[in-house]
C-alpha cells in the first residue's frame, strides 16, 4: 500500500528572502539604467537646441556678409539667438529680467535681458558640474568674433578685423557619467591638479 503525502510545498522563508532580494537587485539595476537614459536625453537635448542655435546664427552671419553688412555684426553681440529659430523649442519660457534661477523650473530655457544670457535651467543637477552657485544652470552668450588689432582688449570699429558671431557659454560645465560628490569631486581636482604640478 502506497502513502500519498498531501502536504503542499510553499516558499521557505529562505527562499522568500532569496526571491526578495534578487527582485530588489534587478529593480536597483533597472533604476539606475532607466536614470542614466534620463540623463543622457538632457543633454542631448540641451546640445541639440545649442547646434540649432549656433546654425541659425551662422546663417545670420553669412546673410550680414553677403549684403555687405558686417558693420551690423557687432550690434548683434549679446542678443537673444532664439530669436533666430523659426519655431522655437517647447521649453523656451520666453524673456526674464535677471530672475533668480531657483525661480525658473527646470529643463527650461530662458533669456536674461539683464545680462544678455542664453540660459538652461537643469534637471538632473546631479550628473552636472559647473563652476556657478546656486540652481545648476548653463549659461551662453552670443560673442562678437574678431581680432583684437591694437591689443587693448576692446572692439574698436575702423581698427578690428571682424569674423563673425559665436555662442559661448559664459563659464565651462560638464555632464558627468555617475552623480556627483563635491568632496570626492574636489579632491579628485587636487590630485589632478598636483599631478599637472609635477
Amino acid at each position: 500500500m502506497c502513502l500519498h503525502s498531501n502536504k503542499q510545498h510553499g516558499f521557505s522563508f529562505l527562499e522568500l528572502v532569496l526571491v526578495i532580494t534578487i527582485i530588489g537587485v534587478l529593480f536597483t539595476v533597472a533604476a539606475d539604467r532607466l536614470l542614466v537614459l534620463k540623463v543622457e536625453a538632457e543633454r542631448t537635448s540641451m546640445l541639440q537646441i545649442i547646434g540649432a542655435l549656433r546654425s541659425a546664427m551662422s546663417i545670420q552671419v553669412a546673410k550680414q556678409i553677403s549684403s555687405g553688412n558686417v558693420d551690423n555684426l557687432p550690434s548683434m553681440a549679446g542678443t537673444n539667438p532664439m530669436n533666430w529659430l523659426a519655431e522655437k523649442p517647447e521649453n523656451y519660457i520666453g524673456i526674464k529680467d535677471e530672475p533668480d534661477p531657483a525661480d525658473i523650473n527646470q529643463y527650461k530655457w530662458y533669456f536674461d535681458s539683464y545680462n544678455n544670457w542664453l540660459v538652461y535651467r537643469v534637471g538632473n543637477s546631479d550628473y552636472f558640474k559647473s563652476s556657478l552657485k546656486g540652481a545648476p544652470r548653463a549659461r551662453f552668450r552670443v560673442n562678437l568674433d574678431y581680432t583684437d588689432i591694437n591689443e587693448n582688449g576692446d572692439f574698436d570699429f575702423g581698427t578690428d578685423e571682424i569674423h563673425g558671431l559665436t555662442l559661448q557659454s559664459v563659464e565651462p560645465y560638464a555632464w558627468q557619467a555617475e552623480p556627483i560628490n563635491v568632496d570626492n569631486y574636489t579632491s579628485r581636482t587636487d590630485i589632478a591638479t598636483q599631478a599637472a604640478d609635477k
